[in-house]
């Protein structure tokens, strides 16, 4: 046997040896993979635990190895199916983890688990004085501020689409609710027995109401009773974040996650954020400051024009004079009257003048009117008017009492400042509404405000404006519901130190007057005085 063959037998015997010592082990799947979930401080009444965030896994299989659990892009392997987490996202959050159990071989299963687990903070010994004083504390909405409401876009910084001027929302439910916070984290709403919301939302969350919902889709005083719930401090993005429990809330009901995201704070201020269910941004600010009083208006009483309509007929004209025609694009509005000076249109009888819209052929038109007006007759600067009046009525009806800057032929509308003591939309019987034109918001302009009204087509009523250098108010029956009073004043927000004049109309259709009932024949704006004191 030569040494080749020597060589091949050797090989073999020794392959041989080797296959018989390997006695390697099928792979074996394990079986019947259990999960045991532990939210760390969980109770019936607390089901999403106490706040740490930690959730405790076990998990248990037959023909096991080891396990390993996979969250958030990461892996932990442990042996004996036990793992805790800490979860650090504030406030009620859902997380899925999947647990794997691996066999003999490498062979595995796997499971999804979805927890839902709560997180919150110790609030800061500084946040918890400032918020309750050591026991507890009051706060309001800093009505007298400007941005002491504002709305952004999600997540944004600052109010960046709109924020209220001081006293802007005097005429709602939002500015006497008292917020208190106690250091047993307890929480008091003080409504006095409303408040004031974005009305779908309210309707949804809290129930229907009766009360009317106005053109910015807001209820302004809504019934709602003073209620108790608790205060939770976390934190997001390195912000402190107070959460009220349920439905609480401050200044503006707009749903959404009811935590309140501190931007900045003082010794007596808090600058607040919230998401609405509307998605977009709501700011607040908080104050413990005593509540000032809105600012009071001068009293004038020193009557110097009037008119009493004690003479029949036509209007004097040593006081009114006319708007003739139809204007430019219907009065740059889209009204459809022509505006004539006939007793057909406009008269005085037994105490009363009536401005009548008519349904008729004139003029190119379908329908007929009257604007009175005192330019180049009378005007004045600062005083006070009360206009007695009782409205039209049907749709389509747009009465309007009003004012316009004397230098309206020079600078133009709306430099020239406009003063909507009252306007009404007979679609929308109920609501009268009060308005500022100027060069900062004109035609769908901001600057205005809606009174619920009954009775308005069919009794008398005082519509007033109190005109100062410092601000503009408007009344009905001698109660103040809106205050124009722009914290700095420059010329585009307060043209309104020069003189003005006055206008009494009832326009049909246009951008306020809506669709026109077809079965609309005739209606009446009755006014009893026009009086201007100084």
């Amino acid at each position: 046997m030569n040494f080749f063959s020597v060589y091949i037998i050797l090989f073999f015997l020794l392959w041989s040896c080797g296959d018989e010592g390997s006695n390697v082990e099928d792979k074996i799947t394990p079986k019947n993979l259990q999960i045991t979930v532990q939210i760390e401080g969980a109770t019936n009444q607390n089901p999403y635990g106490d706040g740490s965030g930690i959730v405790n896994f076990k998990a248990t299989a037959q023909d096991v190895v080891s396990f390993k659990y996979i969250y958030n892009g990461e892996e932990f392997a442990v042996s004996n199916g036990m793992k805790s987490f800490i979860f650090e996202k504030p406030g009620i959050n859902t997380y899925s983890i999947k647990i794997v159990a691996i066999g003999v071989g490498g062979a595995s299963i796997s499971k999804m688990e979805t927890v839902e687990v709560k997180r919150m903070f110790d609030p800061p010994a500084e946040l918890i004085e400032l918020l309750t004083g050591g026991s507890s504390k009051n706060w309001r909405i800093k009505s007298e501020a400007a941005g002491h409401m504002g709305v952004g876009p999600a997540n944004a910084e600052t109010a960046e689409w709109w924020t209220a001027g001081a006293w802007d929302k005097a005429h709602t439910a939002m500015y006497d609710d008292n917020y208190t916070f106690s250091i047993d984290q307890s929480f008091i709403h003080d409504t006095n027995g409303a408040i004031y919301g974005l009305a779908n939302i309210l309707i949804s969350d809290l129930g229907p109401s009766n009360e009317l919902i106005n053109s910015d889709d807001e209820i302004e005083n809504y019934h709602y009773d003073a209620y108790n719930e608790t205060w939770e401090y976390s934190e997001s993005d390195g912000k402190e974040t107070i959460t009220i429990s349920n439905k609480g809330f401050f200044g503006f009901y707009v749903g959404g996650t009811h935590s309140f995201t501190i931007l900045s704070r003082s010794n007596n201020e808090m600058l607040l954020r919230t998401l609405g269910d509307d998605e977009n941004s709501w700011f607040f600010i908080l104050t413990t400051e005593e509540r000032p009083e809105i600012p009071a208006d001068p009293v004038f009483t020193n009557l110097v024009w009037s008119d009493e309509f004690d003479i029949n007929g036509l209007p004097e004209d040593s006081k009114w004079d006319y708007d003739i025609g139809t204007g430019s694009n219907g009065w740059g509005n889209n009204e459809l009257q022509y505006y004539t000076k006939r007793t057909e249109n406009v008269i005085v009888e037994d105490g009363v003048l009536k401005i009548i819209a008519k349904k008729e052929n004139y003029g190119g038109s379908s329908y007929t009117s009257t604007r009175l007006k005192t330019q180049g007759k009378y005007d004045f600067k600062y005083g006070r008017i009360d206009v007695k009046a009782k409205l039209p009525g049907g749709d389509g009806t747009w009465p309007a009492i009003w004012m316009l800057g004397s230098n309206i032929e020079t600078v133009g509308w709306p430099a020239c400042g406009e003063i909507d003591i009252m306007e009404y939309s007979g679609y929308n019987p109920g609501r009268v509404q009060s308005a500022i034109h100027n060069n900062s918001s004109y035609g769908a302009t901001v600057n205005y405000r809606v009174k619920t009204l009954e009775n308005e087509t069919t009794e008398y009523h005082i519509y007033s404006m109190i005109w100062s250098e410092d601000q503009i108010s408007f009344l009905i029956d001698d109660e103040r519901f809106y205050t124009y009073k722009p914290v700095s004043k420059y010329d585009a927000n307060w043209p309104f130190d020069k003189n003005q004049f006055l206008l009494l109309n009832v326009a049909m259709g246009g951008t306020l007057g809506g669709e026109i009932d077809p079965n609309f024949t005739s209606s009446t704006m009755e006014i009893d005085y026009v009086r201007i004191y100084q």
